[in-house]
């Protein structure tokens, strides 16, 4: 079975870093692309960034760009999300998907992710 599993949330003061890992089992690792999803209270889901394991290509959603790095790790099959200068307003659960990716784009929908993990809360405190 395919599993994506997410870990690394936390509470953290603003401006703090947390790094957020995605490691997936079951998988082909290159095939697919994933991506960080979040949710905030009373918010919908907003897409973080993306990464094309791949081509080693990756997209950033516009909330959290400039402060967030999304790697992969292909020695532990894991795509990881670095996080810098947390502001309060990114208080959320984080999740991560992934989708076969020679029919995903930036703007697949939410829906159409093939897998999606369990989700990491992160608090960041004023």
């Amino acid at each position: 079975d395919v599993q994506l599993q997410a870990s690394g949330g936390g509470l953290v003061q603003a401006g703090g870093s947390l790094r957020l890992s995605c490691a997936a089992f079951g998988l082909s690792f290159d095939d697919y692309a994933f991506c960080w999803f979040r949710r905030a209270p009373g918010k919908g889901r907003e897409g973080v960034a993306c990464l094309n394991i791949r081509d080693d290509l990756a997209y950033y959603g516009p909330s959290m760009r400039g402060r967030v790095i999304i790697s992969g790790l292909r020695f532990k099959n894991a795509v990881d999300l670095q996080m810098n200068y947390l502001k309060p307003e990114d208080t959320a659960v984080y999740y991560c998907a992934a989708d076969k990716v020679d029919s995903w784009t930036k703007d697949t929908p939410y829906d159409d992710y093939d897998f999606w993990g369990q989700g990491t809360q992160v608090t960041v405190s004023s």
